[in-house]
């Protein structure tokens, strides 16, 4: 059992720094509450492991530091007196906001609080990257993620600068300066207007591009579907016909619709329905292709919540990819 209640934490509140009155802990005013609870010092020191004359004196040595009684002493128990009462109901308040911060604090320094800053220029409408955020904001909520969407050129500088704690984006090429993690693959689909012949099929192979017009963003992922593109539907001295565009995928899939087009995107790009656009799979013989997604930090990024979306991220990747 504890007997002293003289040792002064940490959390130590003095009265007055220029009084000569005793100092009070947090410690004390969690015996008073308890006393206060229990309507006895003896019930409350049971309830606390503690003799009761440690109780005792402890709060004792909190009146004195406050200068005034709390309690009203009888041999049936204790009881509040007017003025003890509206201090404890501030001392209450006082204990569930220290509670709460050394809580936060405990969570922060786990990963489990705080701050984190994703970037990204994949669509969020569907795909791994969604689920991944959804994981993270169901296994800690305290955890406040903030998105950064940009260019892979931008991403790189938020990086480099410490603006972003972690980049998710498309493709396995390391980012200077960072550590890399391979994480899943999707496939790339091709959006194509209804009634369009791609549409009519269950899949289209690269081959069955070669004659359409393709829609393509100027925007990541843009030049990175463009490369795809021209390595997997061009034919010597033949190439397919592309439109660039200074929109983003959302305008892209509008104009298909509209019948000006069709356009490849990834799968997580698909997650969203626009009038009048079917998705269709795009093969490579029998197989999906896919592209992979990847994961780039800086080394010396100390931010504890860096370590829990990156295992978050490592437990997703050694689970199996989905077939098509």
């Amino acid at each position: 059992m504890l007997d002293e209640c003289d040792e002064v934490e940490a959390g130590t509140l003095h009265a007055s720094s220029r009084r000569s009155s005793p100092a009070f802990s947090i410690q004390n005013l969690r015996y008073a509450l308890a006393a206060a609870d229990y309507g006895s010092f003896r019930r409350a020191a049971e309830a606390l492991l503690l003799r009761q004359s440690t109780l005792s004196r402890c709060v004792r040595q909190l009146e004195e530091s406050i200068g005034m009684a709390v309690f009203e002493r009888s041999s049936g128990g204790v009881r509040a007196t007017h003025a003890g009462r509206q201090f404890l109901r501030s001392a209450r308040s006082i204990l569930e906001q220290v509670e709460a911060l050394a809580a936060r604090t405990r969570s922060t320094g786990r990963g489990e609080a705080g701050r984190l800053t994703v970037g990204f220029y994949t669509s969020l409408a569907a795909g791994n990257l969604r689920a991944t955020l959804i994981d993270v904001s169901q296994r800690f909520p305290q955890l406040e993620l903030e998105m950064f969407e940009s260019s892979r050129s931008r991403l790189v500088t938020a990086l480099r600068n410490g603006v972003v704690d972690i980049v998710i984006i498309p493709g396995a090429t390391a980012l200077p300066e960072s550590k890399t993690m391979s994480l899943w693959s999707e496939r790339i689909l091709v959006a194509a207007p209804e009634g369009h012949a791609l549409a009519e099929r269950d899949s289209a192979h690269w081959i069955d591009l070669r004659e359409e017009k393709i829609l393509l963003s100027r925007r990541d992922p843009g030049p990175e579907l463009h490369d795809l593109l021209i390595a997997k539907a061009a034919s010597p001295g033949d190439r397919p016909r592309i439109v660039r565009h200074r929109a983003g995928l959302a305008n892209l899939k509008n104009l298909v619709g509209a019948g000006f087009g069709v356009t490849v995107l990834t799968e997580a790009c698909a997650g969203a329905s626009f009038p009048g656009v079917i998705y269709r799979e795009l093969r490579d013989g029998t197989e999906p292709t896919r592209i992979g997604y990847s994961a780039h930090w800086r080394a010396d990024n100390q931010n504890p919540a860096l370590a829990s979306i990156l295992r978050i991220l490592g437990e997703r990747h050694l689970l199996p990819v989905p077939n098509a």
